[in-house]
């Protein structure tokens, strides 16, 4: 089946969700260094949490077939720590992710991570372990994201979020999608260059 990816503006994201506890959980453990040498990001998403997987023999959560298909990841604090690979991120959307809510993010992974359209929001450790042990609790629940109210609801259960201005500017408005902005202003670009002396001045 084709993976659809996020594109333009982000108001709205519903799924099943899972849980990875653990604070500081970082890059390498994400993403392995070993698989940072491939010539495009196609394949990471089977290799995300490699060598945890590994050492769990398919009890890990991204093994587990009630987590298959979901799409929502619950995490803890300091989440995407330790070296900048944008491949963590890439590894995470490849397997499915498309949204990580948790008490709060290393600042270069929620870049890496908004530059491809992965909203990360955050709330209180109070609140993330109330919502990891609702999620634990009903693993088929479908979980629904208003962006613009910043809270995540089920049927009967709704949580406050946390996210910085300029993030949610960006998500709500689709400006973090820069290769989408280039194509809706191909007109625009085509008729630069063609005013562009170094560009036809040549026969």
């Amino acid at each position: 089946m084709k993976q659809e990816f996020p594109k333009g503006e982000i108001k709205s994201i519903q799924g099943r969700s899972f849980v990875i506890k653990g604070d500081d959980i970082d890059t390498d453990r994400i993403i392995p260094a070993r698989f940072l040498k491939c010539v495009s990001f196609s394949a990471l998403g089977d290799q995300v949490f490699a060598d945890d997987r590994k050492e769990l023999k398919g009890n890990h959560p991204f093994d587990l077939d009630q987590n298959k298909g979901a799409n929502i990841l619950i995490v803890n604090d300091n989440f995407g720590c330790g070296s900048s690979r944008e491949h963590a991120p890439q590894a995470l959307m490849r397997w499915g992710i498309r949204l990580i809510i948790g008490e709060s993010f290393a600042e270069i992974f929620f870049g890496n991570c908004l530059a491809i359209g992965i909203p990360c929001l955050t709330s209180s450790k109070q609140e993330i372990i109330r919502l990891q042990s609702l999620v634990n609790e009903n693993p088929n629940q479908v979980w629904h994201l208003n962006l613009k109210e910043l809270s995540i609801a089920n049927h009967k259960e709704k949580l406050k979020l946390n996210l910085e201005e300029g993030a949610y500017k960006m998500l709500y408005s689709g400006k973090w999608d820069a290769t989408s902005q280039l194509l809706d202003e191909e007109e625009r670009i085509k008729k630069t260059m063609k005013n562009l002396p170094y560009l036809n001045n040549f026969k």
